[in-house]
């Protein structure tokens, strides 16, 4: 796949951890920039602008009220973010979300929806995540909004993140496909599985291998479809990413990785990224955001193969 299919593409950062548990996340853009991002999608022949960072409230790293930390905090960022990202659509750019914490995709995939409504595409959201971040204020002890976006998206949360798009809900739970779980509470697994998220957990990875897991999430793709790839970088082994603030053990492996990117690649179809998570205050030596430049290199077409490059869109598309 040539990398000129590609519209221009917008680095948009967003400095916070206002809805994590740890703080640190907020130096994940800068952490991505030093580790070269823009000049390695340049050295493929993209046209790359860089659009800085937004800009929003402190971190006042306050306990939990009503069940929510910093929800005021968390809708503001997440307004900015979508804003942002819908602009950079609007003008038929392809936006990268640098983060920043996972909440923040609350914004980013409302816009993504917003648009596919404005433009009549279909929607789907690929979820590269130890965590299935499907939490409510009823079912988490901590109210730490990152670990809710993906119900808030469905509809299951506060009006002003449910609504962000102007219309709500963002997402139905069948247009997102979950990929590299290994982390879910009891209860949210309970409603995970009441609502009939598509979940291809590392126990299935196991089983199935990354090439099937990732056939299977990208079935059905046609060129009516805006492919959203929500990557979380503890979705990653934290033996080869330390650099997050919510490890899991048993994430796939650098090839495992390599091929799943590849795969998204082969596709043509991606319309948009989310780049989250990334901790550089418990990273050694920048390492982490360098693995995660590497893997986004491979969602724009670079190949590990030593082979010709095989384009299998046949193989996702009906």
């Amino acid at each position: 796949m040539s990398t000129t299919s590609f519209p221009t593409v917008a680095l948009v950062g967003a400095p916070t951890d206002i809805g994590a548990g740890a703080r640190g996340a907020s130096m994940g853009p800068e952490a991505l920039r030093v580790a070269g991002l823009q000049a390695a999608l340049e050295s493929h022949g993209l046209q790359v602008e860089d659009r800085g960072n937004l800009s929003g409230p402190a971190n006042p790293w306050r306990p939990a009220v009503d069940g929510y930390r910093h929800l005021d905090e968390v809708v503001a960022w997440n307004r900015a973010v979508h804003d942002a990202v819908y602009a950079e659509l609007t003008k038929g750019r392809l936006p990268i979300l640098l983060g920043g914490d996972h909440c923040l995709a609350m914004g980013s995939i409302s816009a993504v929806a917003r648009h596919c409504r404005a433009t009549g595409r279909k929607l789907r959201v690929l979820w590269l995540d130890a965590h299935a971040d499907f939490n409510t204020s009823a079912l988490t002890p901590s109210g730490n909004l990152h670990g809710m976006p993906v119900a808030c998206l469905c509809g299951f949360g506060p009006e002003a993140l449910v609504r962000l798009g102007g219309e709500g809900p963002a997402l139905h739970p069948q247009q997102v496909r979950q990929i590299g779980i290994r982390s879910v509470d009891a209860g949210e697994k309970r409603f995970v599985h009441e609502q009939g998220l598509e979940v291809y957990d590392m126990r299935y990875i196991d089983e199935m291998g990354m090439r099937h897991t990732m056939e299977q999430a990208l079935a059905g793709l046609d060129a009516d479809t805006h492919l959203h790839v929500s990557f979380d970088v503890d979705f990653l082994d934290p033996d080869i990413a330390p650099g997050v603030g919510t490890t899991v053990p048993g994430g796939p492996t650098y090839r495992e990785a390599q091929l799943c990117m590849e795969m998204i690649a082969d596709t043509g179809r991606l319309a948009s990224l989310d780049v989250m998570e990334l901790n550089p205050a418990l990273d050694v030596r920048n390492r982490t955001a360098l693995l995660a430049v590497d893997l986004i290199e491979s969602l724009f077409g670079k190949s590990t193969l030593m082979r010709e490059h095989q384009v299998r869109k046949s193989t996702f598309q009906t």
